[in-house]
C-alpha cells in the first residue's frame, strides 16, 4: 500500500508517471474534456466534490512547478481565484529552496485547446458548478 494523503488509485497512477512538464488539468464540471485525454471523472452531483477539494487533495502530493488558468477567471469567478491564488501561495512558500510556482493567464479557449496537446495526461472532472474554476499544473522536478 502507497504511504499518501491521495487514496484515488487513477490519480495516484497518473501523478506516478508524470515526467518534467508533464500536465494534468483539474476540470469543472463543464470542460470539455478530449477523447484523446485520460479522463478521472469524479463528478458525483452538483459541486461535489468542489474544484477547491479537489485541488487540496491533489498538489500535496504532486510537484508543481506551474498552473495556468483562463484569463477569464479573474473577472468572471473573482471570489474562486481570489482563493485559488492563496491556495498556490501557500504551497509556493512550503519548500524555500525551490522557485515559487508560476502562474500564466490564457485565454480559455486557449487553455480548452491545451488539454488536447501531448503532454496533458489527464483530465480530473469534478462536480465544480461555477465559471472558469479550471487549472492545469505543470509538473515540475523534485531535486
Amino acid at each position: 500500500m502507497i504511504k499518501s494523503s491521495m487514496l484515488n488509485s487513477a490519480i495516484n497512477g497518473v501523478l506516478a508517471k508524470l515526467g518534467h512538464t508533464d500536465q494534468i488539468v483539474i476540470a469543472d464540471a463543464g470542460l470539455p474534456i478530449p477523447n484523446s485525454t485520460e479522463r478521472i471523472d469524479l463528478a458525483l452531483v452538483q459541486g461535489v466534490p468542489s474544484f477547491l477539494e479537489t485541488l487540496r487533495a491533489v498538489l500535496p502530493v504532486m510537484q508543481v512547478e506551474k498552473i495556468i488558468l483562463a484569463k477569464e477567471i479573474q473577472t468572471q469567478n473573482l471570489q474562486l481565484h481570489e482563493e485559488l491564488l492563496q491556495l498556490i501561495a501557500y504551497y509556493s512558500g512550503l519548500d524555500s529552496s525551490k522557485k515559487p510556482i508560476e502562474i500564466m493567464y490564457i485565454s480559455h479557449e486557449a487553455f480548452k485547446a491545451q488539454t488536447k496537446v501531448e503532454s496533458c495526461k489527464a483530465v480530473i472532472r469534478t462536480g465544480e458548478c461555477t465559471p472558469y474554476a479550471n487549472i492545469i499544473l505543470e509538473s515540475g522536478v523534485v531535486f
